[in-house]
C-alpha cells in the first residue's frame, strides 16, 4: 500500500507554543525504517520541558507504541523485527560500541546522552531541523533510526495501555533495580505522579511492607489511586508529620528505602534523610528546580546510600509489558484520557495538573 508523502505532526515552535503541520515522510534508507504511530504517552518530562525557551523546535514524545510499516534491506537483516510488528520504542538511541552500551547501561550512551551532548540523538527530544525531522511520537510516522531499540509487544493489548509501559519500567528500575526493595522493607515514595505511583507498584509487586506515598491536599485524588494499587498509607504532608507516620507504621524501624520522585525542595531532601533508618537507601529520581543544600554528615552518620536514577533499563521495560499483557488490574487506575495532535496543549495540561494520571496521543484521532 503506498504510503503519503507527507505526516501530520505536532510541531514545538516556541515555549508553550505548537503547531500542526504536514512534514514530508522520508525515503526509507537500507538501516533505517519507518513507524506508523498508533499511541504516544505524555511524560512529566514533555510537561517539564515544553515551556524551556532553550529547547529547540521539535516534535515531542517518547512512549511511543505503532507499527513497523517500512524496513530498509539492511534493517531486515539487523533488527529484531519485521513490518507489521507492533513495537514499543524506548527514547534512547545508544551507539552499541561504548562502555555504558557494552554494560547494559545505554541510557547513559554520550550518542543519546542529550543532558551532557547538545549533538546527542533520543526520539522526542531531537530538532526538527535534523533530517529527516520526524524523531517524536507526538506525528502519524516516526523515522526509525538505525539504531532504534525496540520491544515487540502483544498485538492484543490496546497500544493506549502499552504507552504505560515506560512510566511503569522506571518504577521498576528505581524501587527494584536500583533501591533493592524487598520482602518486608519498607518503601517511601516522595509524590504520587505517574513515576511515583509506579514505584508503588513495583514495591508493592516486590513485597516491600509497608508501602508509604506522600502528597499534598491537591493530589487527593491520585493519593486515592496509590491507595488502589496497593500502597498501605497515602500521606498528605500538609497535614501530617511525614516521620512521625513512618515511625508509627513501622513500629519505629523506620523506611529502607525513599525514593524522591517529587522534584521538591530542602524540606522534601530534608523529609527523606530524616525517615531512612540506618543504612537505608535515597532514589533521587526528580530533577530538583535549584540547588539543594543539605547536612552531607546524615549520609555518614546513618551509613546511607544515596543513588541517582535516568530512565529505565531493556530489563525493566520487558518487565512492564509484561505486566500489561497479563490482564493486571491495575491498568485502568493509571490509564487516562485520549488526546488528538491538535489537543496538544490539552494533554500537556492535563498530565501537568493532575487532572489524570496518564494521558495519551492518538495521532489518528
Amino acid at each position: 500500500m503506498p504510503l503519503p508523502a507527507t505526516a501530520s505532526a505536532s510541531v514545538v515552535t516556541a515555549p508553550s507554543t505548537s503547531e500542526l503541520r504536514d512534514v514530508p515522510l522520508p525515503d526509507v534508507a537500507a538501516g533505517a525504517g519507518l513507524l506508523r504511530v498508533e499511541a504516544t504517552g505524555v511524560c512529566g518530562t514533555d510537561v517539564r520541558d515544553y515551556p524551556r525557551p532553550e529547547l529547540p523546535s521539535r516534535v515531542m514524545g517518547h512512549e511511543i507504541v505503532g507499527t513497523i510499516e517500512r524496513m530498509g534491506n539492511e534493517a531486515r537483516l539487523r533488527w529484531p523485527v519485521s513490518e507489521g510488528d507492533r513495537v514499543l520504542l524506548e527514547e534512547y538511541l545508544p551507539c552499541g560500541q561504548c562502555p555504558s552500551c557494552r554494560s547494559g547501561d545505554y541510557r547513559l550512551c554520550p550518542a543519546t546522552d542529550i543532558v551532557h551532548n547538545a549533538e546527542a540523538v533520543r526520539y522526542g527530544a531531537t530538532p526538527i531541523t535534523r533530517e529527516p525531522g520526524l524523531w517524536g511520537g507526538y506525528a502519524q510516522y516516526l523515522y526509525l533510526h538505525p539504531r532504534t531499540v525496540f520491544h515487540r509487544v502483544d498485538p492484543s493489548v490496546d497500544p493506549m495501555h502499552l504507552t504505560l509501559a515506560i512510566p511503569l519500567s522506571n518504577g521498576y528500575e528505581w524501587a527494584y533495580r536500583v533501591g533493592g526493595v524487598g520482602p518486608g522493607a519498607c518503601c517511601v515514595v516522595l509524590g504520587p505522579g505517574q513515576q511515583g505511583l509506579a514505584c508503588v507498584v513495583a514495591a508493592k509487586m516486590a513485597g516491600a511492607c509497608p508501602v508509604l506515598v506522600t502528597g499534598m491536599g491537591r493530589d487527593a485524588r491520585r493519593l486515592g489511586i496509590a491507595r488502589a494499587l496497593g500502597a498501605d498509607v497515602a500521606v498528605n504532608v500538609e497535614d501530617q508529620d511525614l516521620t512521625e507516620v513512618v515511625r508509627q507504621a513501622t513500629g519505629g524501624a523506620m523506611a529502607s528505602v525513599v525514593v524522591d520522585t517529587a522534584a521538591g525542595d530542602a524540606v522534601t531532601t530534608s523529609a527523606a534523610f530524616r525517615v531512612l533508618r540506618q543504612g537505608g537507601t535515597l532514589v533521587l529520581a526528580a530533577r530538583q528546580k535549584q540547588p539543594i543544600q543539605f547536612e552531607i554528615n546524615q549520609v555518614r552518620d546513618k551509613a546511607l546510600a544515596v543513588r541517582g536514577v535516568r530512565g529505565h533499563s531493556y530489563q525493566a521495560v520487558e518487565w512492564a509489558l509484561g505486566l500489561l499483557a497479563s490482564g493486571w488490574e491495575g491498568t485502568e487506575a493509571l490509564g487516562g484520557a485520549v488526546f488528538a495532535l491538535k489537543e496538544i496543549d490539552d494533554a500537556l495540561a492535563a498530565a501537568g495538573n493532575g487532572e489524570v494520571v496518564h494521558a495519551c496521543v492518538d495521532p489518528w484521532r
